[in-house]
């Protein structure tokens, strides 16, 4: 009788544990949500894979908060990335013509190039009044 072990799980040589996309989607997550906190914008949980086959992003409200689930696999961390930003702004209802102003500030800390503390000011550009054509 042949007994049945599970097979060892062999660490890939060509990737550092901080550049495992599962650690890297936790720190965007954990920088992106220190970002919206401090912009004054509501948190919304992050997971991944989304639940709906085939979706790249998904979001979903509940009655305690909002869920962005986002594709890792097959594609590049950066659109990932690009789906987490995007995933706040829709959580927090911003519209169109305000997401400008928030997108950049979001984009640089989930992509750890913000450094987010208790004590650091985030700037946002103010609304600038654009005038109708006449």
């Amino acid at each position: 009788m042949t007994e049945n072990r599970p097979t060892p799980i062999q660490p890939r040589p060509e990737l550092r544990p901080e550049e495992l996309p599962a650690v890297r989607f936790a720190e965007a997550a954990r920088s992106l949500g220190h970002a919206a906190h401090a912009l004054g914008l509501e948190v919304p949980a992050f997971r991944c894979p989304p639940k709906v086959p085939g979706a790249v992003r998904t979001l979903r409200r509940y009655p305690g908060g909002t869920v962005v689930a986002v594709s890792l696999r097959g594609r590049p961390f950066e659109e990932a990335l690009a789906d987490m930003v995007e995933g706040v702004l829709v959580a927090n209802r911003i519209p169109e013509s305000d997401a400008a102003r928030f997108r950049p500030t979001l984009a640089a800390a989930a992509a750890g190039e913000a450094e987010i503390g208790s004590e650091a000011e985030i700037v946002v550009p103010p609304l600038v009044a654009v005038a109708a054509a006449a």
